[in-house]
Protein backbone atom coordinates (compact mmCIF):
# COMPACT_ATOMS: atom_id res chain seq x y z
CA UNK A 1 0.00 0.00 0.00
CA UNK A 2 2.95 2.27 0.67
CA UNK A 3 4.00 2.09 -2.98
CA UNK A 4 0.59 3.24 -4.14
CA UNK A 5 0.68 6.15 -1.68
CA UNK A 6 4.09 7.19 -3.02
CA UNK A 7 2.82 7.04 -6.59
CA UNK A 8 -0.22 9.12 -5.65
CA UNK A 9 1.98 11.68 -3.86
CA UNK A 10 4.28 11.85 -6.87
CA UNK A 11 1.30 12.34 -9.20
CA UNK A 12 -0.13 15.05 -6.92
CA UNK A 13 3.22 16.85 -6.92
CA UNK A 14 3.50 16.64 -10.69
CA UNK A 15 -0.08 17.85 -11.14
CA UNK A 16 0.57 20.76 -8.76
CA UNK A 17 3.69 21.66 -10.74
CA UNK A 18 1.70 21.46 -13.99
CA UNK A 19 -0.98 23.79 -12.61
CA UNK A 20 1.71 26.22 -11.47
CA UNK A 21 3.33 26.10 -14.90
CA UNK A 22 -0.07 26.58 -16.61
CA UNK A 23 -0.80 29.62 -14.45
CA UNK A 24 2.63 31.03 -15.19
CA UNK A 25 2.19 30.50 -18.93
CA UNK A 26 -1.27 32.07 -18.89
CA UNK A 27 0.11 35.17 -17.13
CA UNK A 28 2.99 35.31 -19.58
CA UNK A 29 0.55 34.97 -22.47
CA UNK A 30 -1.59 37.80 -21.08
CA UNK A 31 1.48 40.02 -20.68
CA UNK A 32 2.50 39.29 -24.26
CA UNK A 33 -1.00 40.16 -25.52
CA UNK A 34 -0.82 43.50 -23.70
CA UNK A 35 2.63 44.14 -25.14
CA UNK A 36 1.38 43.26 -28.63
CA UNK A 37 -1.56 45.65 -28.29
CA UNK A 38 0.79 48.42 -27.16
CA UNK A 39 3.12 47.75 -30.08
CA UNK A 40 0.18 47.75 -32.51
CA UNK A 41 -1.01 51.10 -31.17
CA UNK A 42 2.51 52.51 -31.45
CA UNK A 43 2.82 51.31 -35.04
CA UNK A 44 -0.59 52.82 -35.90
CA UNK A 45 0.40 56.14 -34.34
CA UNK A 46 3.74 56.20 -36.13
CA UNK A 47 2.06 55.31 -39.43
CA UNK A 48 -0.29 58.26 -39.03
CA UNK A 49 2.66 60.51 -38.23
CA UNK A 50 4.49 59.29 -41.34
CA UNK A 51 1.44 60.04 -43.50
CA UNK A 52 1.17 63.54 -42.03
CA UNK A 53 4.87 64.17 -42.57
CA UNK A 54 4.66 62.96 -46.17
CA UNK A 55 1.82 65.39 -46.79
CA UNK A 56 3.80 68.23 -45.21
CA UNK A 57 6.82 67.29 -47.31
CA UNK A 58 4.79 67.43 -50.52
CA UNK A 59 3.38 70.81 -49.51
CA UNK A 60 6.86 72.12 -48.78
CA UNK A 61 8.11 70.87 -52.15
CA UNK A 62 5.35 72.79 -53.91
CA UNK A 63 6.02 75.90 -51.81
CA UNK A 64 9.72 75.70 -52.66
CA UNK A 65 8.84 75.42 -56.33
CA UNK A 66 6.68 78.50 -56.11
CA UNK A 67 9.48 80.39 -54.41
CA UNK A 68 11.82 79.64 -57.27
CA UNK A 69 13.61 76.52 -56.09
CA UNK A 70 15.14 74.82 -59.10
CA UNK A 71 14.86 71.33 -57.62
CA UNK A 72 11.07 71.09 -57.66
CA UNK A 73 10.17 73.65 -60.31
CA UNK A 74 9.05 71.08 -62.89
CA UNK A 75 6.84 69.21 -60.40
CA UNK A 76 5.27 72.47 -59.25
CA UNK A 77 4.49 73.53 -62.81
CA UNK A 78 2.89 70.17 -63.51
CA UNK A 79 0.80 70.40 -60.35
CA UNK A 80 -0.34 73.96 -61.21
CA UNK A 81 -1.22 72.91 -64.76
CA UNK A 82 -3.22 70.01 -63.40
CA UNK A 83 -5.11 72.30 -61.05
CA UNK A 84 -5.81 74.77 -63.87
CA UNK A 85 -7.19 71.93 -66.04
CA UNK A 86 -9.46 70.83 -63.19
CA UNK A 87 -10.72 74.41 -62.71
CA UNK A 88 -11.34 74.78 -66.46
CA UNK A 89 -13.28 71.52 -66.44
CA UNK A 90 -15.40 72.70 -63.51
CA UNK A 91 -16.11 76.02 -65.25
CA UNK A 92 -17.09 74.16 -68.42
CA UNK A 93 -19.45 71.94 -66.42
CA UNK A 94 -21.04 74.99 -64.78
CA UNK A 95 -21.45 76.71 -68.14
CA UNK A 96 -23.50 73.84 -69.55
Amino acid sequence: MSVIAEIIDTLENKIAKLFTKINSLEKSNQDLKIELNNATQTIQSQSEQIDALKSQYETLKIANGLLGSEDNKRETKLKINSLIREIDYCIAQLSD
